[in-house]
């Protein structure tokens, strides 16, 4: 298509303009069918009975007033025309206004299209007269104005219907990719934390070892060590597919939480935050995962909530850790994404890691919440 080309819609429409012109112009000026005078007739019929076919697809609703008012006038005051004239049109604005607005506007189309036919109805000369094929004639015309609009209704919900199964097909994608973007992340994020312990037990055994404390066990856990510390690197690379580097600096955890809630309050966001129990005795990789969750909650909370105060309370007992972030927002009810990340998702991945819980959503009294349970078992301990 040529720069500055009309699209398809606009030279379809742009065509049926021209018929429908034509069409009046001709029943005007070679055959005199249309009642009235002819440059009466002519001008009304091509500049307002034609034009408004152009915005049929923009402006249906007000194509069709324009049309069935037009039509209704122009058969008080000459009678009722017949012909292309008035089927090309008619037709058209009679499907485009169901088909490109609204519920509500198709159904005040319907009713402007029954009160314009009803009096083009009582203003024809021919179904005045009683006779029964031009009442027969008169009653097609009215279903078929009518038979129009419902198949315009038919196409606007098919079209509906086809973009909402798009809109979700697109949106199952993007949170499939959001899930594999945070479990890439968290498997990182466990590799650090993995290879460090896996590094202090290749230098513990080396050291044992150097002071001759039962060298053979000690240099195949160190020969074991080593080998799954290669391993993780490995490992490490195929989950770096940017190509970033390694990130040198150690994991957060609960013991950043309060670093955390200043950064948070210095944005807008007031933060009360509570921490009970020996969360210093945390495994590091449940240490970071209930850093991840404060740190998601209070970056939707700082999104969505507005002016607002955010408790936060981090328990730990012998069974699990507690994790409850509320806030008095005004209550939006966000899906808990960040900025398209889908954080909701990126908690739920985090807490099924551990076999935990994750509830989050409105607040009865307003506000929202997210509550987490992580059990603590021996693999995990």
């Amino acid at each position: 298509m040529k720069v500055g080309a009309p699209s398809p819609p606009v030279a379809v429409d742009a065509a049926l303009v021209a018929l429908a012109i034509g069409a009046s112009e001709v029943e005007v000026w070679k055959f005199g069918n249309i009642p009235g005078p002819a440059l009466g007739r002519a001008l009304p019929l091509a500049l307002v009975f034609s034009a408004p076919l152009v915005w049929r697809r923009v402006r249906p609703l007000a194509a069709c007033a324009l049309v069935m008012g037009l039509l209704a006038a122009f058969s008080i005051v000459y009678g009722s025309p017949e012909g292309l004239e008035v089927i090309v049109p008619l037709a058209f604005v009679s499907y485009a206004v169901s088909a490109h607005s609204s519920r509500p506007r198709a159904y005040a189309g319907l009713a402007v299209l029954t009160v314009g036919y009803a009096i083009y109805a009582i203003e024809d000369a021919n179904i005045r007269s009683g006779r029964s094929g031009d009442l027969w004639s008169g009653a097609f015309f009215a279903v078929a104005i009518l038979a129009l609009w419902l198949i315009g209704v038919f196409v606007r919900g098919r079209r509906e219907a086809t973009l909402l199964a798009e809109r979700a097909d697109a949106f199952e994608l993007e949170a499939r990719t959001a899930v594999a973007e945070e479990r890439a992340r968290m498997a990182r994020e466990l590799h650090d934390i993995v290879s460090h312990n896996l590094s202090v037990v290749v230098v513990q055994a080396a050291g044992a070892r150097a002071s001759g404390t039962d060298t053979a066990a000690l240099e195949k856990i160190e020969h074991s060590g080593r080998e799954a510390l290669v391993e993780m690197r490995r490992l490490l690379g195929v989950l770096r597919e940017d190509g970033n580097a390694p990130n040198a600096e150690p994991q957060p955890g609960v013991a950043q939480l309060q670093a955390l809630a200043a950064t948070v309050e210095a944005a807008g966001l007031r933060v009360d935050i509570r921490v009970e129990g020996p969360l210093e005795q945390l495994p590091p990789a449940v240490s970071l995962t209930v850093y991840r969750i404060v740190q998601e909650a209070l970056t939707n909370a700082l999104k969505h909530a507005g002016p607002a105060t955010v408790d936060v309370q981090v328990s730990c007992m012998p069974s699990g850790v507690s994790i409850d972030v509320t806030d008095d927002g005004r209550g939006a009810t966000h899906n808990g994404s960040s900025g398209g990340g889908h954080g909701l998702l990126g908690m739920r991945e985090r807490v099924a890691l551990f076999g935990g819980e994750l509830r989050a959503g409105p607040r009865p009294d307003g506000g929202y919440a997210v509550a987490a349970r992580l059990p603590l078992d021996r693999e995990t301990a």
